[in-house]
């Protein structure tokens, strides 16, 4: 038995030394390796052959695909810490020896503003630290993370002013704005069919078909890439839908029809985004990961390619949120759900108490703002929760991510107060309080109550089948139990012995 397990031990490292030798052989000239690949997960490691350090070696080892990478450094991936301080004190010379200094305040306000936001972001781009994600390319979500500290520094000045003050101040930004804007009721006749109506009795359906549509697919399309998860999505657009249901007395543009709330964005829009999310994720955990340089690839059709490529993931990495395995991953799942329906509701009550119109392009940008950070603190998020003994703290961008969403719906307390505080019909009360309370006896039953009773089980198995010492036969044949003195010092003949 025993020459049979080293005789198969023997077989699984030979066979994982092939597998390493095949991919050394197709990989001459290329960048390090994934030590999980190519040594396996009981194959041992050494110093000599694996040469990147440990930390790489966990960083990738959640990535089902193979990364081939030929190393190629083009000065498209090169830093350049000094060209960008060379340009910068350029431009700032020219603004201080040749620029004239207009005399109107407020535009030397302005451009005073925006002048330190570009150092600023020029600095963040060259020296911040970079995130899990590399493509198209590590400066660009170094940006976007430059952007997160400029935009949580804007709301913490819009949260410290007057209600007036604050809304006046956006018309800094756009003089349009500081106006109060009636919300659009999306309510009222809820027909699909409006008889009443002989030259166009779909009318209702027809008067929904705006430009919000094709938001809400493209939206949770893209909500669908960042969560990586086809339970977690359905459950978090089937409860944005009860939110809407919930708060419609305090928000008029949460007052829809029946159809308009399970149709058109649950099973239509929500759902058709996810779907094809998830059709995308399967293709990209099925891609080949090899990267070659541009100036590598001999046609014109693979350069394009490549091109086009770049703007995929570097790797590919499986969320596996597994919420019911644990109390931890399951308060964290929740949170999680919690911060998403938080930050979907601030985009409806920030523009409501700022007074901004749906389509002004600051709704937009925040939602822009949003796609590109969200994925980066997802990635950052799931590594904290998957591997704390690696990831001892939470991502930078995960961190930013919820203080923005934290602070904006501060804001939207102190600017509103008497719109959050309008009463709650009582039966969504009950509706939500049953719901919490069945959500809390799970929590118990799973993660306290169910693992005390197996343990109980398994102690009883044990029991039953080993006998107890009690029922043990002694060496002399009796099943009395021995003495105090012979359980801590032996039996007497022995005592003699030693004695003597």
């Amino acid at each position: 038995m025993a020459k049979a397990e080293v005789r198969s031990g023997m077989a699984n490292v030979i066979h994982t030394a092939g597998k390493c030798a095949t991919a050394v052989t197709e990989r001459i000239g290329d960048g390090p390796m994934d030590a999980e690949c190519c040594l396996g997960k009981g194959a041992p490691t050494k110093a000599k052959v694996i040469k990147q350090n440990s930390r790489e070696i966990l960083y990738r080892k959640n990535a089902e695909c193979e990364v081939y990478d030929d190393g190629t450094n083009t000065f498209f991936w090169r830093a350049h810490t000094v060209t960008v301080l060379f340009i910068l004190t350029c431009a700032l010379v020219y603004v201080t020896l040749l620029e004239e200094t207009p005399q109107d305040t407020a535009y030397n306000t302005k451009r005073g503003i925006v002048a330190s936001i570009l150092v600023f972001l020029c600095f963040g781009v060259t020296q911040a630290k970079d995130g899990p994600f590399t493509r198209p390319h590590p400066a660009y979500w170094r940006f976007w993370l430059c952007v997160s500290v400029v935009y949580e520094l804007f709301l913490i000045f819009i949260l410290f002013q007057t209600v007036h003050d604050g809304r006046q101040f956006m018309k800094y930004i756009d003089p349009k704005l500081g106006v109060p804007l009636p919300e659009r009721d999306y309510g009222g006749n809820c027909l699909i069919y409006d008889p009443g109506n002989t030259t166009d009795p779909f009318h209702n359906i027809w008067d929904k078909m705006d430009g919000f549509v094709p938001a809400h697919f493209l939206g949770w399309y893209i909500k669908t890439l960042v969560i990586r998860d086809w339970w977690m999505c359905m459950i978090i657009s089937v409860m944005f839908e009860f939110l809407e249901y919930s708060l419609e007395h305090q928000l008029p543009n949460f007052s829809e029809c029946w159809w308009d709330h399970w149709i058109m964005d649950v099973l239509v829009c929500n759902g058709l985004g996810i779907y094809y999310g998830m059709k995308t994720l399967a293709w990209l955990s099925m891609k080949p990961y090899q990267w070659q340089g541009l100036w590598n690839i001999p046609t014109y059709k693979g350069k394009i390619k490549r091109i086009a490529f770049q703007f995929t993931p570097y790797n590919w990495v499986k969320f596996e949120w597994k919420p019911a395995s644990n109390l931890r991953r399951w308060l964290a799942v929740l949170g999680i759900i919690f911060m998403f329906l938080l930050a979907e509701l601030n985009t409806f009550y920030l523009k409501f108490v700022l007074w901004m119109p749906p389509e002004h392009y600051l709704v937009l940008l925040r939602l822009v703002f949003f796609v590109n950070v969200g994925g980066v603190a997802m990635r950052e998020i799931y590594d904290f929760m998957d591997d704390p003994k690696f990831h001892k703290k939470l991502g930078q961008q995960a961190w930013l991510v919820a203080a923005i969403t934290v602070t904006e719906f501060l804001i939207v307390v102190k600017y509103d107060p008497n719109t959050i505080m309008l009463p709650i019909p009582f039966f969504i009360i009950q509706c939500w309080f049953l719901g919490i309370l069945l959500i809390l006896i799970w929590t118990l039953w799973r993660f306290f109550i169910r693992d005390i009773t197996l343990r109980y089980k398994e102690t009883r198995r044990r029991k039953q089948e080993t006998p107890g010492d009690e029922d043990r036969p002694l060496g002399n044949g009796s099943t009395s139990p021995p003495s105090g003195r012979s359980k801590l010092n032996g039996s007497s003949d022995t005592l003699r012995q030693r004695k003597s």
